[in-house]
């Protein structure tokens, strides 16, 4: 059986570092599928599958091709129900959608203040001109006047994560007393930020600290990126 998934990295091919890519990551983990993670840069993603997709991850589950990280978790959970669930039913579906609206509106926009040059940074050579040209278009400012403010989004960080730490007074996980999807999708944020930028915005002490370290210690996670800031 092969089955592959390709992931964004950075010029050290082991640097991993897109939130949707460690999504998926976990969730095909969370399965107990073998899987093999293909480095791909941005420049690579155009030659998977005669142009698929125009962004990762991307699995190929013997052939069958499927993108986009929630796509890929609800693939897996319709192919292989009697592997571990990554919902739980369908009010894990509703909650990981919910948890996704939170991550990708909140969470995200504040780790591409912050972290916006250290990406630019880490890309292959090859990248970094479409990097650049591709999100200057999208945020409507060089990079550098984008990111200027930086510093003060890393003090204010800590706050945006106030909705998890709330819910980590009751449980362990998102999902509950075991991880489900919901937990891979914040934790593929703080992944992108940690692997890029690191995490010194945040206290030692802090729920969400001890939760994002539980879920690097699921699936052998923590041993997956070479290089971390």
């Amino acid at each position: 059986m092969t089955r592959a998934l390709y992931s964004l990295c950075g010029a050290d091919e082991g640097r991993f570092f897109s939130p949707h890519c460690w999504k998926a990551v976990m969730a095909l983990a969370h399965k107990g599928l073998d899987f093999e993670e293909i480095p791909t840069t941005y420049a690579g993603i155009r030659e998977i599958g005669g142009g698929v997709s125009s962004t990762l991850p991307v699995l190929d589950d013997n052939g069958r091709l499927i993108s986009d990280s929630f796509a890929i978790a609800l693939y897996l959970e319709e192919s292989y129900p009697e592997r571990p669930s990554l919902f739980n039913g369908e009010g894990g579906r509703a909650l990981s959608r919910i948890v996704e609206g939170y991550s990708q509106m909140i969470i995200h926009p504040a780790i591409m203040r912050i972290a916006l040059l250290d990406i630019h940074a880490i890309l292959d050579e090859g990248d970094k001109a479409y990097f650049r040209q591709s999100r200057e278009v999208r945020l409507g400012k060089p990079l550098e006047v984008f990111a200027a403010d930086s510093e003060a989004e890393k003090a204010a960080f800590g706050a945006k994560l106030e909705p998890l730490r709330h819910m980590l007074k009751f449980q362990p996980f998102v999902g509950g007393q075991s991880p489900l999807f919901a937990d891979y999708i914040v934790f593929g944020a703080l992944q992108w930020l940690r692997v890029s930028a690191g995490l010194a915005m945040l206290t030692a002490d802090d729920p969400v600290v001890a939760w994002f370290e539980r879920c690097l210690d699921l699936h052998e996670s923590r041993g997956r990126t070479v290089t971390a800031a």
